[in-house]
């Protein structure tokens, strides 16, 4: 179908002060020739940068203050492709596929980022990106069939990065209120070189063995690659 007949049946409310960040960016794509594409495609490359923030905040906990704000950038970039294309009168069919697509490539990116970061339990991390894709595929199907595409909820693409926001800071500031390790409740997660600078949680301290070396106790789980139950620790 051509472009001048293609009318967007769906689109994804934008908050006027979110909105309003973006007008600047579009009168300069606009006459500077930028095509929303390239957008789409730089989100991507946010979202790459977010994801390696997060997957070295193991060893740089600092780099979750970063890792949040270009998650951001990437849905800045979502929201000004489409807002490029629709000044530009560039909008179609094609563009709507280019306009998920990105998108679900940043969701594994950065979800596979977290998961490898040492910080939470690897599963949990591609279970978020395997929900994250299955949420998407359900609203496109949606579309496909006539049906109005929601884009609210909690699991929606915002929402997603604005939980991911709030928890790498609670990470952050746990780390740095309990001296490099993370402090909750019965919970003791501690750095150690000789676990791959893994956190490795444990319900009570190291235990010392007959050779006089620590062991990891029964009751301690680990997140990475580290040091497992009952492996000796020196």
């Amino acid at each position: 179908m051509d472009s001048s007949e293609y009318k967007p049946t769906s689109r994804r409310p934008i908050a006027d002060s979110f909105g309003a960040t973006a007008h600047w960016a579009v009168r300069f794509c606009v006459r500077q020739g930028i095509h929303p594409d390239a957008i789409s495609y730089s989100s991507v490359g946010a979202a790459a940068v977010a994801a390696a923030c997060f997957w070295q905040a193991g060893s740089h906990p600092w780099l979750l203050l970063l890792g949040p704000g270009f998650c951001y950038l990437r849905l800045w970039c979502n929201m000004l492709d489409g807002m490029v294309a629709l000044a530009s009168g560039k909008a179609s069919w094609r563009g709507e596929i280019l306009n998920d697509l990105p998108d679900r490539i940043s969701d594994v990116l950065i979800f596979a980022g977290v998961a490898h970061s040492g910080l939470n339990a690897v599963v949990s991390g591609y279970w978020a990106a395997i929900f994250a894709l299955v949420t998407a595929y359900v609203g496109m199907f949606g579309q496909a069939v006539g049906v109005q595409r929601e884009f609210s909820g909690i699991m929606s693409k915002p929402w997603r990065m604005v939980t991911l926001h709030i928890g790498a800071w609670i990470t952050l500031g746990l780390i740095w209120w309990g001296n490099n390790a993370i402090r909750w409740g019965g919970f003791h997660g501690a750095w150690s070189p000789r676990c791959g600078h893994q956190p490795m949680a444990q319900s009570g301290p190291l235990q010392s063995g007959a050779d006089g070396r620590r062991h990891c106790p029964r009751r301690s789980f680990q997140f990475g690659n580290g040091c497992q139950p009952g492996r000796i620790r020196s």
